[in-house]
């Protein structure tokens, strides 16, 4: 049976310039960072305590997918104080911290424009 999800692929135009930024802005720390055909490198970072993976790759055919909405959310225990230490680091918010009944979120980009939801609840 399926026991979790293993990675999720975030396209990017320029695998050094985003492995800075998830590492060096998000916090990430590489797992894996190995060629992967010509030009290209399998890099899979690690988040704090989960189980998934982020790889920083994008496939062949696919490069109409980098600078998109990324389908799902970054959790983490208080997205107001999350966005205040990622915003001093430098991370482009799109949309501030906001409240709902369910939790509360907020919009950040990577630099290809990649756009991501930040959430707790």
């Amino acid at each position: 049976m399926i026991t979790q999800l293993k990675f999720v692929g975030i396209p990017v135009s320029d695998q050094d310039r985003a492995l800075a930024f998830y590492t060096e802005k998000l916090g990430f720390e590489i797992s894996t960072d190995q060629p992967m055909g010509p030009g290209k490198r399998w890099i899979e970072l690690r988040i704090a305590r989960s189980g998934t993976r982020v790889v920083l790759f994008t496939p062949d055919g696919h490069e109409d997918r980098i600078g998109t909405f990324f389908n799902g959310s970054f959790a983490c225990d208080n997205v107001e104080a999350t966005w205040r230490q990622l915003s001093a680091r430098g991370v482009e918010f799109i949309e501030p911290p906001t409240s709902q009944p369910w939790g509360s979120f907020a919009k950040f980009r990577d630099p290809d424009g990649n756009t991501f939801v930040l959430s707790s609840s």
